[in-house]
């Protein structure tokens, strides 16, 4: 059976962060984390943290926005914890909107609890879970991180890297996970390295991982590199450990994640996505020129593209259209309806500018 008809219209661009660090406020810092990445997911959020020493996982998810779902959490800073990692969800599917299906997923197994994070798709994930389900397996969510978990499970090995090892290479499609045991943080990325995620280094020997660079900006992190595509990092007490688990065939990064889904001010691929959009805008102008009286972009995801464009052609850039502010990503809502809703109370033009314009 074709994907589509198990899994109509979904789709993941999420954000994943997380890390490992003493004498820092882990769970704080992983929530400033969140309000950077909350331009990738506006459905839930959600931290789940452990302390190193075995005890049972911190965790708290709800739907909404960061601010909205740890709008009553006022002790993050003083939440001891080693180890934390956050999500932001964005889906296409509207009757999937459940607390149930907000990350990270806390799961408990024969050897301990995992928390899970995911961005991505996993193409083949109707045919595992279907193979699962036949062998006895109870799923509660339509998730791939729950799918994730339960291939961990099912592995002999009590050792959470060795399982993982064996699992990713039957994932096929795009995807980063990151994941937690309550000792050390473990993120994956996909043979073609299709979601992005960056590692960043915190504290005094804390590493953190995180979905766009922009992250690490806002809570003090310092950039370090990409994860390389088919990679696994352990982030732990003794530092970070690779481990090369995807043939790396070729790079391929989702367009959309310069086009639309980064924030300006991340790089992907050390390249600046601001700049990217820019030279975008201005390749446009020299491939597309048109007769017109000015140029302008529509907020947010083209102001770059547009101050491209008009410095190339030689056009005034002009705000033709006000955003509300209070309005979220429209593209990323989960039905057509909601997204033409959206744009109409969203953006209101300038009448003043465009009035008798080309």
């Amino acid at each position: 059976m074709p994907d589509e008809l198990v899994y109509p219209k979904l789709h993941e661009a999420c954000g994943i962060c997380g890390g490992c660090a003493s004498r820092v406020p882990l769970a704080y810092l992983t929530c400033l984390a969140l309000y950077a990445l909350q331009h990738r997911g506006q459905e839930s959020a959600g931290i789940a943290a452990g302390n190193g020493l075995g005890d049972r996982l911190w965790h708290h998810r709800g739907l909404g926005l960061v601010s909205e779902v740890f709008s009553q959490i006022t002790d993050l800073k003083e939440l001891s914890c080693r180890t934390a990692v956050g999500h932001v969800r964005y889906s296409y599917q509207q009757e999937d909107r459940r607390l149930e299906s907000s990350q990270p997923l806390v799961l408990r197994y024969r050897y301990g609890e995992l928390a899970i994070g995911h961005n991505g798709r996993l193409l083949n994930g109707p045919k595992l879970r279907a193979e699962l389900e036949t062998e006895g397996a109870i799923f509660q969510t339509r998730t791939d991180s729950e799918l994730l978990a339960h291939l961990v499970a099912r592995q002999a090995t009590p050792d959470l890297e060795e399982a993982l090892a064996s699992v990713v290479p039957r994932l096929k499609g795009a995807f980063s996970f990151v994941l937690t045991d309550g000792q050390k943080v473990i993120g994956l990325r996909d043979g073609y390295g299709f979601r992005p995620l960056s590692l960043g280094a915190i504290g005094k020997n804390g590493y953190f991982l995180a979905s766009e660079t922009c992250a690490f900006d806002t809570m003090g992190a310092k950039y370090i590199r990409d994860i390389n595509p088919g990679e696994m990092v352990v982030l732990d007490g003794q530092g970070v450990h690779s481990r090369q688990l995807l043939d790396r065939s070729r790079q391929a990064l989702c367009v959309f994640e310069y086009i639309y889904f980064a924030r300006p001010d991340s790089n992907l691929q050390g390249r600046n996505v601001h700049l990217v959009r820019r030279e975008l805008g201005r390749q446009l102008a020299r491939e597309q020129p048109v007769e017109a009286d000015l140029v302008s972009g529509v907020p947010d995801s083209s102001i770059s593209a547009a101050s491209g464009y008009a410095e190339q052609s030689g056009l005034p850039n002009e705000m033709a259209l006000v955003k509300n502010r209070y309005i979220g990503r429209v593209f990323i809502k989960p039905t057509r309806e909601m997204r033409e809703r959206g744009t109409d109370i969203k953006l209101n033009a300038v009448p003043k500018i465009v009035q008798g314009k080309r």
